[in-house]
């Protein structure tokens, strides 16, 4: 039996590794065949691997790719092709790799006309794979990757590299390289990749304690060894720019060679935004005096030309300008004027140290929080310095280019944030971003050019893989990846990591868990953030998130061995890491509240509180201990339990719970839905009257179930009975045995309950004087038409998804689309294209309409709920307009409030919410009517509130829709 099941697990290992084998570079075709057909360029075969040339005076760049490439095919086939430096020792089959003007090969292919380049001949990071029969005399067929700089040719060697199966994150996550014994190139092959955005990258940056001490751990400090991988990665992720680890550490004195590392494979190193002309901030030392230019010019001006000149040899981005000591705001002192004297300085400096115009020398200029005020205010630099426009730290562009600042010719760029450290809280720990909020960020900034420098906070690096993915690839070329291909992204990225067979279902885990994160991030969840009483919102968002941790569980345990460390950090852990925190808040929210009413099981949710508690600290040891046998130990060492404001704690602290003391009795307590205090706490002192206690009014088209929960307040049993006053009330048990609490589900039979509204009681008797008499409250509609088709009330409110609109008006290429997967329920609705159109003339904008059947017949309001968005162009701000039925439309700038708190409940809410007041004037079918007004106004969905809503965190489910 034993050797029958262990064949079975290793067929079904073979089935997945079988399945994990058609690879391709994510989101391209593939030119790949498993094994050779007619006319193919055979890579690797049974006997052979074909020959690798690269010339020996092309860039070091593209002779290290060539290197590398030649270990990932040994690696996948166990053939080690040859590389070669002669191209007459090149027979039958062959990879050339070269740089335009750098291969003497690729120069007389071209000439000869063997190979066409014009389609990136003196494009930026270009790159061409072309297959071409007899290239030489002994040559048969070579696959010839062209680099049109020192890059391309780089990118095309690592785009092979993927698509014969080599994950970019095969050193960094794990992945498994995909085993094959042949790899074949279809013939007539040809790919062409030119970058939409010029300079992409990422900062390490928050790096203590995790990334620093899994360094510190295995390298001792920030040196070569540690960037090689780093660079490695970004290569083959498409990538060309770094800001480097700087909390700390100084990249260029950490280990002098790093910046020759950098240079040397083709990295282009910056440096942060508050760290002016190649230098760390951690080179200015108390000997230097004091970080002001104002006063101390005579030592700052030689520290950054020191800067500039160390680094005058190596490609590189400066940063100009200057930001207060330790990326604080400058002094009230200092002025536009003084500002600009120092741009102009460091200008000074960058034309002196290169010896030409300081506009033939890159730069940017970092727009960071209240630089960007100075800006506003009338401050310039130089129309060849890239305006680097930043977000919100929360991943909300605080404004793009005007269209006159378009014309500038150094461009403008973005500076985003997967991470971040300070107000309204610190986010560290584990992924929270949306791809789909980054996509929607993103695509304005392409939209309003700012597609010079495209470049990403993502912390510790680890563990925010996958959106550091989707950045990169959507930084290569925008136009590739359309919102309507955002749920593609997650099963690509799945099927090349993990192979076709489950690729949905790690998407929708991918999915899940960040778009859980995304709505309320692990440091700001608490026990009031969903709500205990209302909408069963703690238990429902609690359920999802274990949903999403089973399925990730049954997936592990169906995993291969060698698939186990990847599946584990990339998808298990940070979908189980949210499911424990989550569920661990509800667990506290449930002890607090069970204790306020006096409930003698709520212990019970403390010690689950504490066993949540324990497993995260638990999953955490797992990580630094099993994963990949302590490789990735320290990166989880960021606490995240236990914030008391905006700064991280010193150690996870476990949140505030109680010990209720139950006395040595039997004493009966009733809670009813929706209602916090407890009988018989809010019971008035003159018995028969036992307190205002009511359910919530029952209607056909709402919540057919509620719950009053008999419990007690002491340790020994209890008998209890329930009564319904009407025939009409259903309940789910009249009597019962009561040890810790007994819940009885109320219904309404509707068959026995005639049109109109109407009132009855439940009493219930357990011990002591008296017992709780609940109302209960039904209202009977008359039927809907027939022909009705939209939303109707229910639950005294109406919730409508942006997605479910009855109708829409386009203006001419104005439409309004959906953006799959985004905000924080269904997706999200917004006009498209997004440009700098403004619309004022209401009966010439775009609109939807939404149908909704009302009962009530009063003054109502509805929330109307959008991205948190900021004013990201010139013109009014984000306005939208609202009417319902033939009502004049009350206009709203959704933007109007950008107080400090506004802006911080937004960011916490990752949404914004304006209110209306509109009259009902009769029962029946209204139509609600939203029009978009400016670009980036983007709606998630609308709730109408005719008396019946509860305060929550998100809101009631979708109503009914007929």
């Amino acid at each position: 039996m034993n050797r029958k099941m262990s064949r079975l697990v290793f067929a079904a290992a073979a089935f997945f590794i079988l399945a994990s084998n058609s690879c391709f570079a994510l989101g391209e075709k593939s030119y790949i065949n498993p094994t050779a057909q007619a006319g193919d360029l055979v890579l690797v075969d049974a006997n052979s691997a074909a020959s690798l040339y690269v010339d020996k005076g092309d860039f070091a760049s593209v002779q290290r790719a060539v290197g590398n490439l030649q270990k990932d095919i040994e690696s996948i086939s166990g053939k080690k092709p040859v590389i070669t430096n002669d191209a007459l020792a090149l027979k039958g089959q062959a990879v050339i790799v070269g740089t335009i003007g750098q291969s003497k090969l690729v120069d007389q292919l071209i000439a000869a006309h063997k190979i066409d380049v014009s389609g990136i001949l003196n494009q930026w990071d270009a790159y061409q794979l072309v297959t071409v029969q007899n290239p030489l005399p002994d040559v048969a067929q070579a696959l010839v990757i062209i680099g049109s700089n020192k890059r391309g040719g780089v990118y095309g060697v690592y785009d092979l590299s993927e698509q014969i199966g080599v994950s970019p994150w095969y050193w960094w996550a794990d992945v498994p390289l995909k085993k094959k014994s042949s790899i074949a190139i279809q013939k007539n092959t040809l790919v062409q990749e030119i970058p939409k955005i010029k300079y992409r990258g990422i900062f390490l940056n928050d790096e203590a304690p995790a990334l620093t001490n899994w360094v510190a751990k295995n390298y001792g400090n920030y040196n070569q060894q540690f960037y090689g991988k780093v660079f490695e990665l970004l290569l083959r992720l498409k990538a060309n720019y770094l800001w480097p680890a700087m909390w700390n550490n100084a990249f260029n004195v950490d280990d002098e060679q790093n910046r020759f590392l950098a240079d040397e494979v083709g990295i282009i190193m910056g440096t942060s935004h508050h760290e002016p002309m190649m230098r760390a901030h951690k080179e200015w030392t108390a000997e230097n005096g004091k970080w002001d230019y104002q006063s101390n010019k005579a030592k700052l001006y030689p520290f950054w030309e020191g800067g500039v000149t160390r680094n005058k040899n190596q490609e590189s981005l400066i940063t100009v300008g200057m930001r207060g000591d330790g990326d604080e705001p400058m002094s009230e002192s200092e002025n536009i004027s003084l500002l600009e004297n120092i741009v102009k300085d460091q200008r000074q400096i960058i034309s002196k140290v290169h010896a030409k115009p300081a506009a033939e020398v890159p730069q940017v200029w970092a727009l960071y929080k209240e630089v960007q005020a100075y800006y506003e205010k009338g401050m310039r630099v130089p129309d060849d310095v890239t305006l680097l426009w930043c977000d919100d730290n929360w991943g909300n562009i605080r404004r793009l280019p005007k269209p006159e600042e378009r014309k500038r010719t150094g461009g403008a760029g973005v500076y985003y944030h997967f991470d971040y450290v300070g107000g309204p809280r610190s986010y560290r720990w584990i992924n929270t971003n949306s791809i789909a909020k980054v996509w929607e960020q993103m695509d304005l900034a392409y939209n309003f050019d700012a597609r010079q420098v495209w470049i990403v906070n993502v912390g510790d690096l680890k563990p925010m893989e996958y959106p550091i993915e989707f950045f990169l690839r959507m930084a290569w070329n925008p136009e590739k990846w359309p919102k309507e291909r955002l749920p593609e992204f997650g099963k690509l990225w799945a099927e090349r990591e993990f192979g076709a067979e489950h690729a949905a279902e790690i998407a929708a885990l991918m999915t899940g868990y960040s778009r859980h994160n995304y709505r309320r991030k692990p440091e700001l969840q608490d026990a009031t953030t969903y709500s205990q009483l209302h909408y069963d919102e703690a238990d429902r968002v609690t359920a999802e998130i274990k949903d999403l941790r089973s399925k990730a569980e049954a997936l592990y345990a169906k995993m291969p061995a060698d698939y186990k460390d990847a599946f584990f950090q990339l998808v298990l852990h940070p979908v189980k890491a949210s499911a424990i925190v989550t569920e661990m808040y509800n667990m506290v929210g449930k002890n607090r509240l069970y204790a306020r009413q006096g409930r003698a099981n709520a212990n019970d949710y403390a010690e689950q509180a504490r066993a949540l508690f324990k497993a995260d600290a638990d999953l955490q040891r797992q990580y630094d201990t099993e994963l990949s046998r302590g490789k990735w130990q320290h990166f989880m060492d960021q606490t995240h339990i236990g914030y008391i404001h905006w700064d991280q704690p010193a150690a996870n602290t476990m949140p505030l719970l109680y010990d209720l003391q139950p006395h040595d009795g039997a004493d009966m307590g009733v809670a009813v839905e929706d209602i916090e205090p407890a009988w018989p706490q809010n019971a008035a002192s003159v018995w028969p009257h036992q307190g205002n206690y009511q359910l919530a009014r029952f209607d056909p088209f709402g919540k057919q179930q509620r719950t009053i929960t008999v419990f007690n307040r002491g340790t020994k049993a209890f008998k209890f009975t329930a009564k319904a006053s009407a025939p009409w009330i259903s309940l789910s048990d009249t009597s019962g045995q009561v040890v810790g609490s007994q819940g009885i589900k109320v219904s309404i039979d509707w068959s026995k309950l005639p049109t109109g509204k109407a009132e009855g009681v439940i009493d219930i008797k357990g011990t002591g004087w008296g017992g709780a008499s609940i109302k209960v409250s039904a209202l009977n509609v008359a039927p809907l038409p027939e022909d009705f088709k939209g939303f109707v009330e229910s639950d005294g409110n109406v919730t409508i998804e942006a997605e479910h609109y009855s109708n829409s008006k386009n203006v001419g290429q104005f439409s309004w689309q959906k953006i799959p997967e985004h905000g924080r329920n269904l997706s999200s609705m917004a006009v498209f294209p997004r440009n700098d159109r403004h619309f004022t003339d209401l009966t010439q904008a775009p609109y939807l309409d939404y149908t909704a059947y009302l009962y009530s017949t009063s003054d109502v309001s509805i929330d109307t709920i959008f991205a948190p968005t900021l004013p990201f162009a010139e013109g009014p701000g984000l306005r939208f307009a609202i009417a319902v039925d033939d009502e004049k439309p009350q206009v709203f700038n959704i933007v109007k409030d950008m107080s400090l708190k506004a802006w911080e409940e937004s960011v916490k809410d990752e949404m914004r919410k304006i209110s209306s007041r509109h009259h009902i004037a009769k029962a029946g079918a209204h139509r609600i009517r939203i029009y978009s007004m400016d670009a980036g106004v983007t709606l998630e969905r609308i709730v109408v509130n005719t008396g019946g809503l509860f305060a929550s965190y998100l809101g009631p489910q979708e109503s009914v829709r007929k």
